[in-house]
């Protein structure tokens, strides 16, 4: 299936001038072009469009997305009520009896959580079985780093720079991880992230 993602403004990374109006062909897997929408359309005769509201950007890496996964538990929402909606880290997460079932469930939903701030890679190595096969399932790309804890290690929101890839010729070939927010800057919502040609998040 080839599909057009167009929106009101294409950032593509790497320090590289904003496309007003830009968009990005996938076809399965892989990115097969970028740009101005219309040359993207025209290169691109009879894809699928699908024109969001919004920022098109590359998706972003979480600098310590393993340590999010595998230092803090991430509750399910049947436990809110008792545990709230916000990792447990320190004394919250030693009071809970943790093992490798309720390690790999916290892990698979705190990668879901993940995906809804469109970020598409993390970076780190996990050193938990159950942890490592939850993100292998979701389809993250682990890069190198994430070794040390930082202020904003519990927070989903991924530095607005920290793109996974560029989204110019180089990007023809590449694995399509996109995200689409309703503005740039720290305020940005993500609408919906794009995981190896995959839609695998849409803020309803």
């Amino acid at each position: 299936m080839l599909t057009i993602h167009g929106a009101e403004l294409l950032l593509p990374g790497g320090g590289l001038p904003a496309v007003p109006d830009g968009a990005v062909a996938v076809r399965g897997r892989e990115i097969v072009a970028t740009g101005p929408a219309a040359d993207v359309a025209a290169a691109c005769p009879g894809a699928r469009v699908r024109r969001w509201p919004g920022v098109l950007t590359p998706g972003l890496v979480h600098p310590y997305g393993v340590l999010l996964l595998e230092l803090a538990y991430h509750p399910d929402p049947r436990e809110a009520d008792e545990l709230g909606t916000e990792p447990l880290t320190g004394d919250a997460l030693a009071a809970l009896a943790m093992d490798d079932t309720r390690w790999g469930a916290s892990a698979r939903r705190g990668a879901q959580r993940l995906l809804a701030h469109g970020v598409t890679a993390i970076a780190g190595t996990p050193r938990r079985a159950v942890v490592a096969d939850a993100v292998a399932r979701t389809g993250l790309t682990v890069l190198p780093g994430g070794t040390r804890p930082a202020p904003d290690t519990w927070s989903f929101r991924a530095p607005a720079a920290a793109y996974a890839a560029v989204l110019d010729g180089r990007a023809v070939g590449e694995r399509a991880d996109l995200a689409v927010f309703d503005g740039t800057g720290d305020g940005a919502v993500c609408l919906a992230t794009v995981l190896a040609g995959r839609l695998v998040h849409r803020r309803r």
